[in-house]
């Protein structure tokens, strides 16, 4: 079924019996979600939905849930939205990138599915819709989480129940956070994999971004990119290069040093030379006449 925006919006009071049921709603009375895990919204990928939301209408309504007027000052606060008093509000459940490429179309309504639902699972909603359709990349799912657990004030043991999956997944999802913005970006350009971007943390902020771009030039997959970074993490051997030079460097003196004296010998100079090797060091005692 695919929806045009043609159909005529209902009145208020037509409204109160559609739970559940498809109605179209003006795009300015849809309100964000504060729990939206999404984060990244490319402008290519908008624009063409808006093209095609032109061409072919909106093939899924959007989710929404009714709000009252208090929580409509909180949402506008920190959107810039204007709302008109005593007007009905929905805050968005699903359906983000359609809201987005449909007023990018010039859409003033879409079609939407109001469900009756409480602000806490609106927010579950929100999340779950999202990573069920793999429509989010780790680092937002990251994002998510956090933001669930702290919009519904929970721990990560209650967000995984409540997300359907295991403490341990929850936990190393969020430890992607410790990441700079620079260094999720980078993970995110370069396509390193979820595992290989928390490999990443186990070293120094200084040799993260460099470690990004080497493990995608080369091609590494995971248990590589492990060997990679445990190779980054081996302290360096100390050079003997400067050691050895040192050494052959003393030698050649001593050396210039006995065929300077012999020199003087043969010159006729009456000079003599006393050597005493002690530990660590060669003792020269040099006698020389003045006259």
């Amino acid at each position: 079924m695919i929806f045009q925006r043609l159909v005529p919006e209902k009145t208020d009071s037509e409204e109160k019996g559609v739970i559940n049921k498809v109605v179209e709603l003006e795009v300015t009375k849809i309100l964000p979600n504060p729990a939206q895990p999404r984060i990244i919204f490319d402008d290519y990928e908008l624009s063409q939905l808006a093209v095609s939301i032109q061409q072919n209408g909106i093939l899924q309504p959007l989710t929404v849930r009714a709000i009252t007027e208090d929580e409509s000052d909180l949402s506008s606060g920190t959107t810039g939205a204007t709302i008109q008093p005593h007007e009905q509000k929905y805050e968005l459940i699903a359906g983000e990138r359609r809201l987005r490429a449909a007023r990018l179309a010039g859409w003033g309504s879409v079609p939407c599915i109001i469900m009756e639902t409480s602000g806490e699972n609106s927010a579950l909603l929100a999340i779950m819709e999202n990573i069920q359709r793999s429509d989010l990349n780790y680092i937002e799912e990251a994002f998510a989480i956090s933001r669930l657990i702290e919009y519904l004030g929970i721990t990560q043991e209650e967000a995984a129940v409540k997300l359907g999956i295991a403490q341990s997944t929850v936990a190393n999802k969020l430890r992607l956070l410790r990441l700079t913005d620079d260094e999720k970006s980078a993970v995110l350009r370069y396509r390193l994999n979820e595992r290989q971007a928390r490999a990443l943390l186990r070293l120094p902020g200084g040799l993260r971004l460099q470690a990004v771009e080497r493990i995608s030039m080369q091609g590494l997959n995971s248990a590589a990119t492990d060997r990679f970074i445990e190779e980054m993490l081996k302290p360096k051997k100390p050079s003997h290069t400067k050691k050895t030079f040192i050494i052959k460097q003393t030698a050649l003196y001593i050396n210039t040093f006995n065929h300077t004296i012999e020199s003087m010998k043969k010159a006729g100079i009456a000079c003599e030379a006393k050597k005493k090797k002690t530990d660590g060091f060669m003792e020269y005692v040099v006698r020389i006449p003045l006259k």
